[in-house]
């Protein structure tokens, strides 16, 4: 017996009369990725308002490693409510936002001092991390890459790659900017080590045909593209974008927004090749859904600012502080960076046997629990299929299964599962991706 429960079609009638209300009341341009309406979750499980419980493999765009209402993360915040919920740590300060500073500065990479400043949303601590960085070095230029993905707010849009939805329609955007390639080996014409060489050089054509390095003040880059397909580049070319920064005095910001706290099977992505960079945004599961954000950096760095040039009236909220702490003893105490390893492989030997059948899946792509599948129309040309991953999506929610599309071209289906998932959930997940996967293989390939 499983654990998903269907008693009714999807959407059912209470979603239905939900969406209708919705329609009136909430602006179109806010999409929907699902047809349905949460009434309760937990766990790696999420049961609908027509009682109907879904297994959830988007764990909310990666902000819930630790799962829907993890015990810790609950207990503390009701803790927190009883005693205050907000004084704004600009008016009279709190231990909870010093606990987690302390804890973020120990746990981010790198052998210097570190401090740490706490925002709202991922896209805040982007923006925060780049005034930070512009201020310090006293230079303008900031570097972002293909494919990208930072945010919605007018700088970030603009650092982020792809136009529509993102950026069309919103100009003018941000001036200073600056976007280099980044390796997609499954799409490139070259090797790896040459495409690696490839995009290196590209960077440094940039000094001589775009702007100078001494003008150049940060590069922003996600170690892993979350967003633009989960593309993992390798250790070679990281360290080659970082060894360009320290040759040039450019910081490395890295945007581990969606790849932090456990995801990649390491607490940060970065930790995978090597790197230290000089600052680090982190959030999504941060504070498992909870609104928070961080920057982390060396301290010389953090400090180079003057009072009040930085801060918020609600960025480190006690609420959040509270989560975030809970958090990070849960992937402690329950081991939830080896649990990523595990499930990772698990995910990447059972989508790897169904490739083996499915003509329409051009690569799997896994790092720790960070797992996607592309597909194409075809293997030879790689033309990306951006019609099938839609299909599966709805066929996998009216069997309940909860799965979300990514990708440069829409072509790619990203799982973020809770890394507290059971065996049993990510079994029976698994297999429903497998049979409706295979489906759509049939009926497409019979036409």
């Amino acid at each position: 017996m499983g654990e998903i429960v269907m008693n009714s079609s999807v959407p059912g009638p209470r979603s239905i009369q939900l969406k209708q209300e919705r329609e009136e009341a909430v602006p179109q341009a806010l999409a929907n990725a699902t047809s349905i309406f949460a009434k309760k979750a937990y766990g790696a499980l999420l049961t609908d308002m027509d009682g109907n419980t879904f297994i959830d493999f988007a764990g909310s765009i990666g902000a819930l490693n630790v799962g829907h209402c993890p015990p810790k993360v609950v207990e503390s915040i009701k803790a927190q409510l009883d005693s205050f919920i907000h004084t704004c740590f600009h008016v009279v300060m709190y231990e909870s936002y010093i606990k987690l500073a302390q804890q973020l500065n120990e746990l981010v990479p790198g052998k210097w001092q570190k401090k740490t400043a706490l925002f709202n949303s991922g896209a805040e601590g982007v923006e925060n991390a780049i005034k930070i960085a512009r201020y310090y070095t006293k230079r303008r230029g900031i570097v972002s890459f293909e494919r990208g993905f930072h945010g919605r707010t007018h700088l970030t849009m603009t650092l982020t790659s792809k136009v529509k939805p993102y950026k069309y329609g919103f100009g003018p955007l941000a001036t200073d900017t600056y976007r280099m390639p980044y390796p997609y080996y499954y799409r490139s014409e070259l090797p790896r080590p040459e495409a690696d060489r490839n995009a290196l050089r590209q960077f440094e054509r940039l000094f001589s045909m775009e702007i100078a390095p001494e003008d150049i003040a940060a590069v922003v880059i996600e170690p892993i593209q979350g967003e633009g397909g989960f593309v993992i580049p390798s250790k070679e070319f990281l360290q080659g974008v970082k060894g360009i920064c320290e040759k040039h005095g450019i910081l490395l910001i890295a945007d581990e927004i969606q790849t932090g706290f456990g995801r990649t099977g390491k607490m940060f992505a970065v930790e995978h090749f090597d790197i230290e960079p000089d600052l680090m945004v982190m959030s999504k599961s941060l504070a498992a859904g909870v609104p928070l954000s961080a920057v982390t950096g060396r301290a010389v760095i953090m400090d180079s600012l003057q009072k009040k040039e930085l801060g918020g009236t609600l960025g480190g909220s006690p609420l959040a502080c509270a989560a975030a702490l809970a958090v990070i003893e849960t992937i402690k105490e329950e081991k939830l960076l080896d649990r990523a390893t595990f499930i990772g492989q698990r995910m990447s030997d059972r989508l790897n046997k169904l490739a083996q059948c499915c003509p329409s899946i051009g690569e799997i792509r896994c790092l720790g629990a960070m797992c996607a599948v592309e597909f194409v129309k075809d293997r030879t040309t790689k033309e990306p299929n951006s019609e099938l991953p839609q299909r599966i999506v709805k066929m996998c929610l009216d069997r309940g299964l909860i799965v979300l599309t990514a990708g440069w071209y829409g072509n790619v289906i990203r799982f973020l599962t809770p890394l507290i998932i059971t065996e049993e959930q990510l079994e029976e997940g698994l297999q429903i991706f497998t049979e409706v996967v295979q489906e759509c293989e049939k009926g497409v390939f019979k036409k």
